[in-house]
């Protein structure tokens, strides 16, 4: 049984005529099952968001479609750039006893209590987020850790390898490279300096030019601009 619940209806409503339908406070899905037809279908938009927020895309969600009853998983959420409101929703039903794939979220624990960050006060950027892997409906991890507690020098990284990964859990690529970076070190204050020197650079260059005469802004040196009459003439006398 998962915490994750929701009930919906079949739909018929499809093309132009799904505004009308959001409008009304539904969201229009589609669930896709293992050698079936896809089923169209629409949920309240409080209860689809509710469901989403707590299942993301690594957990199961309990169904209830006219009455028939199925287990899910969240495949893709339409999102509206502007307004961030849900559009729409995939699901796949799945099986108890049938591994699935799922996207789970990557997280970096205890990088506050690394010498990294309590001795030389580096900072971590994480460069991979999330990733996919494999499991039982039941077994799907909520997240997946990598413990940073032994950081220390800012060349040490976070690769694929240090993923703990739970008993009945493996990744979905079993091509991916284990040392491939998942979070690395930088060094804030030496950013900061550098970007200040950069600056300081860019100002001096700004006013070593704006001190360089321009060709038609140069005062005229004597004798310059003078006939070659009036030349002459200040020569004779």
């Amino acid at each position: 049984m998962s915490d994750n619940k929701l009930s919906l209806e079949k739909r018929t409503v499809t093309g132009k005529k799904l505004a009308g339908l959001r409008a009304d406070g539904f969201i229009p899905s589609v669930i896709y099952g293992d050698g079936s037809e896809p089923i169209l279908a629409q949920s309240a938009y409080n209860e689809t968001e509710k469901a989403l927020r707590g299942a993301g895309y690594h957990s199961t969600i309990d169904m209830d479609v006219a009455g028939k009853k199925s287990m899910a998983i969240v495949k893709n959420v339409g999102i509206d750039p502007v307004s961030r409101k849900i559009l729409n929703v995939e699901f796949q039903t799945v099986s108890a006893n049938k591994a699935v794939e799922a996207t789970t979220p990557i997280v970096i624990i205890n990088f506050e209590e690394s010498d990294a960050s309590k001795l030389t006060h580096f900072a971590l950027t994480q460069s991979i987020e999330e990733i996919d892997v494999k499991a039982k409906p039941a077994d799907l991890p909520k997240e997946l850790t990598i413990d940073a507690t032994n950081m220390k020098e800012l060349e040490d990284k976070l690769t694929i390898a240090d993923i703990v990964l739970p008993a009945g859990v493996e990744l979905a690529d079993k091509e991916l490279d284990p040392e491939q970076v998942v979070a690395s070190l930088y060094d804030p204050a030496a950013e900061a300096a550098a970007r200040e020197a950069e600056a300081a650079a860019a100002a001096e260059e700004a006013m070593d030019a704006a001190d360089v005469p321009s060709e038609n802004g140069s005062k005229p040196e004597e004798g310059e601009g003078e006939s070659t009459e009036d030349s002459e003439n200040k020569e004779s006398k």
